[in-house]
């Protein structure tokens, strides 16, 4: 992919716009734009920031600066399944730290790495806001699995793995 073909589809295009109307300057909207191009490319790869830094008229350091702050977005092409287990106090006081490890031990991955076979990644959070359901594990930015044990962390990732 180059800063040349990375481009939003008409769809998203159009969601790029509306976005811009809501914020009274356009540097506002690079946080909702930012998480669009990552929906619609999958991460955010440097043709892609190239892309929005041009389509929003600001400086590439701005854009590759915020998109590199914050954690929700993906400088890496995530596995299939993104795994994502927080480490907040909350989480960490109900068994995320035993959750985390046997999904480590499971895939033989780490924080911030992708199994051989690219299905799955795993990202340690600092918070998914869901303290009173801790531990939590959320897949793909999207479905959130609370209450988890070792047990039925463990047996989200064989559903996962054969569906």
């Amino acid at each position: 992919m180059t800063a040349e073909t990375a481009r939003f589809s008409e769809a998203a295009l159009a969601e790029y716009r509306a976005i811009l109307q809501r914020y009274p300057e356009r540097r506002a909207a690079l946080l909702p734009t930012l998480w669009l191009a990552q929906r619609e490319f999958g991460w955010l790869p440097l043709p892609v920031l190239e892309y929005v830094a041009e389509l929003m008229e600001l400086p590439l350091a701005w854009v590759t600066a915020t998109a590199s702050f914050y954690t929700m977005y993906w400088k890496q092409a995530p596995g299939r399944w993104h795994l994502q287990v927080c480490r907040n106090l909350p989480c960490a006081l109900r068994g995320a730290d035993d959750v985390r490890a046997a999904v480590e031990q499971r895939l033989g991955i780490r924080h911030g790495e992708k199994t051989t076979d690219g299905r799955f990644s795993l990202e340690e959070v600092e918070c998914l806001a869901s303290c009173d359901t801790a531990p939590v594990l959320q897949v793909n930015n999207a479905e959130y699995h609370e209450n988890l044990t070792v047990e039925r962390a463990l047996a989200l990732i064989e559903r996962l793995a054969n569906g």
